[in-house]
């Protein structure tokens, strides 16, 4: 649901990036074979007007971004009503499906507030499930630790002309974390991928590590290319899991829709990518 950014990385960071490795291309995984082991991925659909990518870690939580639940055009937060998570989606089927209870963004994220990196920064979102998933072949990944410059990962997301099944990306590459802690990577997201997970493995099973947030433009080497920005976990989610724990109407209650758009997004369907 996000409008494409263009953001000056390198003068955000005063150089410019490193050239990336060589990336994997998308592939769609269409079948029963291709999905296994990624069921726990999931298309988040919002009412009738959009969709994103949400990923378990646990047979109740969703973890996604946080600006997917809040309406493009008035900034109204989607009711938890409206999101249905369907995980291991493909083809018009779900290995397991789930509504959604409760809902929780985290308490620094400002619908309002742009592409600030700070604001970007804090763009994380947990949906709790009105019941577990326990289908076989769905199962939850851990969080691991946060990655570094020059780490590969690999994303699994939903996204325009591929919403009916998932795409899985390898390898891509982490080019940098700001002092906010957000990622810019070379991996391959467009509208629908917002709150995509973001893998690294670890003793050969694939751990989450960070959520898709944004695309933009960045220059790599001189030359300007497309980068992905990703938001580091760790503290964040701690937040996020204390919220839900606590029942902290503070974070989870819906806050008051905004009298005017809080910036532009595209229209359509698929995740929002913020416009500066």
């Amino acid at each position: 649901m996000f409008a494409r950014a263009v953001l000056a990385l390198a003068l955000l960071l005063g150089l410019p990036l490193p050239l990336a490795a060589q990336d994997d291309p998308l592939r769609m995984l269409e079948s029963g074979l291709q999905v296994q082991g990624w069921e726990g991925v999931g298309r988040i659909d919002i009412g009738t007007r959009g969709h994103c990518t949400g990923a378990l870690i646990s047979d109740k939580l969703v973890l996604t971004a946080a600006h997917c639940l809040f309406d493009k055009e008035t900034g109204a937060r989607a009711t938890d009503d409206d999101l249905l998570f369907r995980a291991g989606f493909r083809n018009g089927r779900a290995a397991a499906e789930g509504r959604v209870i409760r809902s929780v963004v985290h308490p620094r994220y400002d619908p309002a507030g742009g592409t600030g990196l700070a604001n970007v920064s804090h763009d994380l979102a947990l949906l709790e499930l009105s019941h577990p998933i326990r289908s076989m072949g769905v199962v939850p990944f851990a969080v691991y630790s946060e990655p570094r410059r020059g780490d590969q990962v690999g994303v699994v997301s939903y996204a325009r002309g591929r919403l009916q099944a998932p795409s899985l990306q390898e390898r891509c590459q982490v080019l940098e974390r700001d002092r906010s802690g957000v990622l810019k990577m070379t991996c391959s997201v467009d509208f629908g991928a917002s709150g995509a997970p973001v893998f690294a493995l670890s003793q050969g099973r694939p751990h989450i590590v960070s959520v898709v947030s944004a695309m933009g433009t960045g220059s790599v080497d001189g030359a300007a290319r497309d980068v992905s920005l990703g938001v580091t976990l760790g503290p964040r989610l701690d937040e996020l899991r204390a919220a839900l724990d606590a029942r902290d109407r503070r974070f989870v209650q819906p806050p008051a829709a905004q009298t005017s758009a809080p910036r532009a997004m595209s229209a359509g369907g698929g995740a929002r990518f913020l416009r500066p």
